[in-house]
């Protein structure tokens, strides 16, 4: 699994959503992609995922929040989509 950041420099948000994701990391299996929103990269990724500010988070090029990241609602999603992944032939989890 994939999570992108959208960042922007002197950001408070995406600073806590860094940490958000350290913590997160102990106990789920995903990379992390920083990209500034004042790259090219960046300004496409968020018009064509409607992010309107940082930091925004993309989860395997889906579009995940943006603004103050929840740790509560990010920890969900991952829990989920690890016991997904344990129900798929030829994953660990089998």
């Amino acid at each position: 699994m994939r999570i992108t950041v959208l960042t922007q420099p002197s950001c408070h948000a995406c600073d806590q959503a860094k940490l958000v994701l350290s913590r997160l990391a102990a106990d789920y299996s995903f990379q992390v992609e920083t990209i500034g929103l004042d790259t090219d990269a960046g300004r496409a990724l968020a018009a064509r995922n409607g992010i309107i500010f940082a930091p925004g988070i993309l989860i395997d090029d889906v579009m995940f929040s943006y603004g103050r990241l929840s740790e509560k609602k990010l920890r969900h999603h991952l829990s989920r989509s690890d016991v997904a992944a344990q129900g798929r032939p030829g994953s660990n989890g089998s």
